[in-house]
């Protein structure tokens, strides 16, 4: 079965890379993508890297009522930490640079020029501690192709 995408790449030097069925926040996985949308791939990697440290926060400008502020961030400070998407969004980024090294491309040259997070399945899981009520489970795929410049 043939995965598709929602960005069809017309050029050589491209490469692909997508992870399906993610146990991540939906919301925090879209902030991330939009961050790291035209970035440099090396540069994306760095600024996840940070992400997970706790170095450097992650602007929220589009899901972000009840979010605290962070300092030195000016105009735009209300910002999170997402840990979790960060380092599911880092495994992708490894594996693109990997694609790109295999079809022979410059990976100090890449920047994403497609990046994007979709609602995948919703997985119905019992309640814990034994009571007999059902929730949904929300995965998340992200999609994301990088370009040689």
């Amino acid at each position: 079965m043939e995965l598709k995408y929602a960005y069809k790449p017309d050029d050589k030097k491209t490469a692909v890379g997508m992870v399906r069925g993610l146990d991540i926040s939906f919301k925090h996985a879209v902030v991330v993508c939009e961050r790291l949308r035209g970035m440099m791939l090396q540069d994306a990697i760095k600024l996840l890297e940070a992400v997970i440290a706790l170095e450097e926060s992650v602007p929220f400008k589009r899901f972000n009522t009840g979010i605290g502020h962070r300092r030195g961030l000016g105009k735009d400070n209300i910002a999170k930490y997402p840990k979790k998407a960060a380092f599911h969004m880092l495994k992708l980024m490894r594996n693109m640079e990997t694609n790109a090294e295999y079809k022979g491309l410059d990976t100090e040259r890449l920047k994403i020029i497609h990046i994007q997070a979709l609602r995948g399945i919703s997985r119905k899981k019992r309640r814990p501690r034994g009571r007999w009520r059902l929730w949904k489970q929300q995965l998340v795929s992200v999609q994301a192709v990088v370009e040689e410049t």
